[in-house]
């Protein structure tokens, strides 16, 4: 286990906004950053940052909490496995204490299997430095195709040697759990044995935006028939081929500095345009491209250029990965490179500013490429003309910017020689069939929404849990703060009459709850509310003060969600720029005092609601109650105090 004292100097110098700012594109917006969601399929920011309280809010999803947080939500990280992961990137050394054996059986199959490709990375990458036959055969071969050794490393290739079972043997005595082993796709267990799958291929690791290694890609060398030259481990829990990008962890930075995106088809095509100083690119590892791995990189960049080769099949595969990009709001170009050449035999040997000036000149926009690619050999063939057409029109269809919309079908028209008109009203067919058909999934969808939510009117009495998120929220932001309150006393007069007394009393905002609700012994009913009250008022009483990361690396994740939520709930207007457009919203801090005494009234008024129901319910239930005197005096007290209560709040408000 991790030592306390190192976990709170990775907490004291970790900063959230560099970490999430290596996972998701990030703006400037006041004294916070947003940016797109990275959990959600969304078009506008909702996403938020906030360095100076060091948490962060995903308003589409619910989604928030500190630094570890993030990385064990988006990474899928455990605790300290995010705690490693800062601790590297800050370089700070990790004090461990002995792990008991009962801690070691509880780290997750999903642990185990990346502790295994972290274990096999390492192996193959002493074979191919260090082994005669790696050497000899991997390093000569990535020598060959123009590799640095500084790239090499950056890409951790390895290599691992022509023997059945070497790297299984050497992980078993590693002490790795064969079954772990065996999921991991490291090795193949048939009739035959247990087999090395990646025997006699130079290794391609794959590794998450994290730099968690996932999986592994190998490429054969040798010129055995009827062996494919490249292959992939098989799928596992922590590898899923729709939702990996190679070189997406060695480019991230890349993408998002240059605001775009290469998307190449293999493994060498990322290195190698790596090695020419060309950064920002991607790989989609030969499978078809997915929108997982669409939002992967939309949460870097908007803009994307897929190069490909001159394969005429290779190119009508691509169309559907057009409209995907479109359909995301993404802004995509085409280059397609001199017949029999890729990326990796285009960019070797040739200048950086040469490769770059080349993508500029060649690449087109989806327009272009689909009337070249479309329209071949159909132009005195008026039905594959029309029917080319169609399919352009549907992808501008796709696109949310109506102003892109309108310049593309405008572009369309020159290069296909048709009226606008009649393109504007095809795209408005089109556009009129996705209305219909988002119009169909939401009805579907709000119908299961009402069901749901009555069923939860049934369980809890939605007010009350709202006020005892509002104390939670006021105890936050304001506890420490001193306010004035009008208070309400009852005194006996002369003459043993009853007179209201009101005088202004200044007071901390924590004590003014804590002794209004202690009065009353009231309790929260909602079991998280009510854990964060207890301690909030517990650090305010001991320390006089809330320190929100100190509190939050203590918190569960659960709390650690509500209170990130409650933090930044009063800035998600900055999402919005309602600043620019001359909407200001006041402060609540400017009316503490009467922002407490509404909520605490309320919640008095709505507890004695419930009190009365229940009284009233009780007397159905047991015949004759309603008759009681005692029962009678009882509803009459709690209908005087509800309007006292009510007197009390109008003069609040």
């Amino acid at each position: 286990m991790i030592k306390k004292d190192t976990i709170d100097k990775i907490f004291e110098v970790s900063r959230v906004e560099e970490v999430i700012g290596e996972f998701v594109s990030l703006k400037k917006s006041g004294s916070n950053f947003k940016g797109l969601s990275p959990f959600t399929n969304e078009k506008t920011p909702s996403f938020m940052v906030s360095p100076v309280k060091q948490i962060w809010k995903d308003f589409s999803s619910g989604k928030g909490g500190n630094v570890v947080a993030f990385l064990m939500e988006h990474e899928h990280f455990s605790y300290p496995d995010a705690l490693r992961f800062l601790a590297k990137k800050y370089n700070i050394l990790i004090e461990e204490t002995q792990e008991t054996e009962a801690e070691k059986q509880k780290t997750s199959e999903k642990e185990s299997l990346f502790l295994i490709n972290q274990f096999a990375s390492k192996f193959f990458i002493e074979n191919l430095f260090k082994k005669d036959e790696g050497l000899s055969i991997g390093l000569s071969y990535l020598k060959e195709r123009g590799f640095s050794n500084e790239i090499i490393e950056k890409f951790v290739v390895g290599y691992s040697l022509d023997l059945k079972n070497d790297f299984f043997n050497s992980a078993i005595e590693f002490g790795y759990l064969k079954e772990n082993i065996e999921k991991s796709g490291l090795i193949i267990n048939n009739s035959k044995g247990i087999v090395d799958r990646f025997r006699a291929r130079v290794i391609f690791p794959i590794r998450s935006i994290a730099g968690r290694i996932q999986g592994f890609g190998g490429r054969i060398l040798s010129n055995k028939l009827n062996v494919a030259k490249y292959i992939n481990s098989p799928e596992s829990i922590v590898y899923i081929k729709s939702k990996v990008l190679y070189g997406i962890f060695e480019s991230k930075k890349a993408i998002a500095n240059k605001d775009l995106c290469y998307l190449v088809e293999g493994y060498t095509d990322v290195i190698q345009m790596h090695e020419s100083g060309i950064e920002n690119v991607v790989s989609s590892s030969g499978t078809a491209l997915s929108i997982d791995q669409i939002q992967i990189i939309k949460r870097l960049t908007k803009n994307v250029t897929l190069l490909f080769d001159s394969d005429e099949a290779g190119l009508r595969a691509s169309l559907r990965g057009i409209d995907l990009f479109l359909d995301q709001g993404i802004n995509v170009k085409i280059l397609v490179f001199p017949k029999g050449m890729d990326p990796d035999s285009f960019v070797r040997g040739r200048q950086k500013q040469d490769i770059l000036k080349y993508f500029n000149k060649n690449s087109k926009d989806f327009i272009q490429f689909k009337a070249n690619l479309l329209l071949k050999d159909s132009l005195d063939d008026p039905i594959r003309k029309s029917s080319a057409i169609k399919d352009i029109i549907i992808s501008i269809s796709k696109i949310p910017d109506l102003i892109q919309q309108e310049i593309f079908v405008k572009k369309c028209s020159e290069l296909m020689d048709i009226s606008e008109k009649v393109l504007f009203n095809v795209l408005e067919q089109e556009k009129n069939k996705i209305r219909f058909k988002n119009k169909r999934n939401n009805i579907s969808k709000n119908s299961l929404e009402v069901v749901e939510n009555i069923s939860n009117e049934k369980k809890i009495d939605l007010e009350i849990v709202s006020l005892e998120k509002q104390i939670v929220h006021i105890l936050l932001h304001y506890g420490k703060e001193e306010a004035f309150f009008d208070e309400i006393f009852l005194l006996h007069g002369e003459n043993g009459q009853i007179i209201e007394e009101s005088k202004i009393v200044k007071s901390k905002v924590y004590e003014k709850i804590f002794l209004d609700l202690q009065q009353d012994e009231v309790e929260l009913i909602n079991p998280l509310y009510q854990e964060l009250y207890i301690k909030l008022i517990e650090l305010y009483q001991t320390e006089g003060k809330v320190t929100i990361d100190k509190l939050i690396r203590n918190l569960k994740p659960d709390l650690s969600q509500i209170v990130s939520d409650l933090l930044l709930s009063d800035e998600i207007y900055e999402l919005h720029n309602w600043d620019k457009r001359n909407v200001f919203v006041k402060e609540k801090k400017s009316l503490v005092g009467q922002l407490v005494s509404e909520t605490i009234l309320s919640l008095r008024k709505n507890l004695i609601d419930q009190k009365i129901k229940t009284l009233v319910k009780n007397s159905k239930e047991k015949k004759g109650l309603s008759n009681n005197p005692d029962f009678l005096s009882e509803v009459i007290n709690y209908q005087n105090l509800k309007k006292l209560l009510s007197k009390k709040l109008n003069r609040v408000i």
